[in-house]
């Protein structure tokens, strides 16, 4: 009874195939109700979320591919000779090859997700590292469709040797190429910043604040031409795995080159003057300046083009060859230089003595301390005006603060001299209507009788 059950399939071999499956169906509710809690148990404990992330996203599929495997390999002792079971391997091959695939892409993309988020969670993204690996990504998906294409394919009999043979001559070298080039991209991505952040905090000509915009800019330039330099290096290294001749496309390139180079002398001349900007420190991103007639908050730099954000929220695209005079409103130090005006009959050394004291009050409280360098004190008697005389003000503070500080400045001036009496004098305009005013015309007639 046990040697022949059913279409030559004995008894002990289904018994022996369902043992495998239960088998492999136990190992997988043991890795689902224990495995798993002692592993979530360890990730608990791990100060990194990568680790989280990845038990979370392989928790499913890695039991879906337990017990694929397991009803694969019992059917694998089942005979083949019979039609059905051997329609049923290579289906249960397939399903196994789509679920390895499908297994190894999620976790690519889990692990390019959490480097994504980290990158976006710190605000540190320099050059072109997440736009790389939107493309990384794109190009794993492609590779995982056509690996398992290729799978179905060798399972159902069908000849890739030839296909087979050149992935084992070229495949690999150029999976290593593209490999080591985008782990090149990302460590630049990290490490540069920190290099240059580190070099320059040696400094101590530099305070923090401009440390970090200074580091911050040179970081974005150096890493995004790094970052253009290898990937057009794994191009070319990946065509002539390809077996095409860079040869001709380099010369051809050159000659472009020359061509555009008479075209584009605007193109070099913004590049070598975005050089100079970068190296000399003129700007750096988060300062507020003014180039080419155009006045904002520095948003990004390259060797190309400064972008500004003004007041109004507009961007303005400045060509770093059409910038003529850098005025930058907020590098090491910002100043106060606040002109008021008093009556002509206030006492001089009595309103001195007052701007003086609020300045001097306002730079010892705490929530202005911090941002006041220099209190602000009268400068000089600046000017008599039309209708008053104008003091000077100036006072240090730090860079980008001057506005916030000054504004505050003018409210209390203005609540010190309500109380002092100190008059702020307006210019006051007489507007007649007609050829002479009546009043003035009687005068006139009067004195003519």
């Amino acid at each position: 009874m046990l040697d022949n059950f059913i279409g030559g399939i004995t008894l002990r071999q289904i018994i022996v195939a369902i043992a495998i499956v239960l088998g492999f169906a136990a190992a997988a509710w043991l890795s689902r109700y224990f495995l798993v809690k002692w592993v979530k148990t360890l990730v608990e404990r791990s100060k990194y979320k990568l680790d989280n992330e990845i038990f979370a996203a392989l928790q499913k599929p890695v039991v879906a591919l337990v017990i694929v495997a397991g009803f694969y390999i019992a059917a694998l002792t089942l005979p083949q000779d019979v039609d059905l079971w051997s329609y049923v391997t290579r289906g249960l091959a397939n399903l196994l090859s789509f679920l390895g695939i499908f297994t190894g892409v999620l976790l690519i993309d889990t692990l390019i997700k959490w480097y994504r988020q980290g990158v976006m969670a710190k605000k540190k993204d320099v050059g072109f590292s997440l736009k790389l690996l939107t493309l990384c990504w794109i190009i794993i998906v492609l590779l995982g469709v056509w690996f398992a294409v290729m799978a179905a394919l060798s399972i159902w009999g069908l000849d890739v040797s030839m296909v087979t043979s050149w992935l084992g001559e070229h495949g690999w070298r150029i999976a290593l190429i593209l490999g080591l080039t985008m782990l090149i991209i990302l460590s630049m991505g990290e490490i540069v910043p920190r290099v240059v952040a580190r070099t320059l905090s040696h400094r101590p000509d530099e305070k923090t604040d401009e440390t970090k915009k200074r580091s911050d800019t040179l970081s974005k330039v150096i890493v995004s031409t790094l970052q253009i330099f290898f990937f057009l290096i794994a191009v070319f290294m990946v065509l002539s795995e390809l077996d095409i001749n860079i040869a001709p496309i380099l010369a051809s390139a050159g000659v472009v080159g020359i061509a555009v180079g008479f075209g584009a002398q605007s193109l070099v001349k913004d590049i070598v003057a975005g050089l100079f900007v970068v190296i000399e420190s003129q700007y750096r991103v988060g300062d507020v300046v003014k180039i080419a007639g155009v006045s904002g908050e520095v948003e990004n730099i390259n060797l190309r083009r400064t972008v500004l954000r003004d007041l109004d929220g507009i961007v303005h695209t400045v060509p770093n060859g059409e910038i003529r005079v850098a005025s930058n409103l907020t590098k090491d130090m910002s100043r106060v230089n606040l002109n008021i005006s008093v009556g002509y009959e206030e006492d001089l050394d009595r309103v001195i003595s007052v701007i003086n004291a609020v300045g001097n009050k306002m730079a010892r409280e705490d929530k202005w301390k911090s941002l006041i360098w220099t209190p602000p004190q009268v400068l000089r008697v600046d000017k008599f005006g039309d209708s008053g005389i104008d003091i000077k003000i100036v006072g240090e503070t730090r860079p980008m603060k001057q506005w916030e500080v000054t504004g505050e400045l003018r409210l209390r001036l203005k609540k010190a001299f309500d109380i002092e009496k100190i008059e702020m004098p307006w210019p006051h305009t007489k507007v007649f209507f007609g050829n002479m005013p009546p009043a003035l015309g009687t005068g006139e007639t009067a004195k003519s009788k």
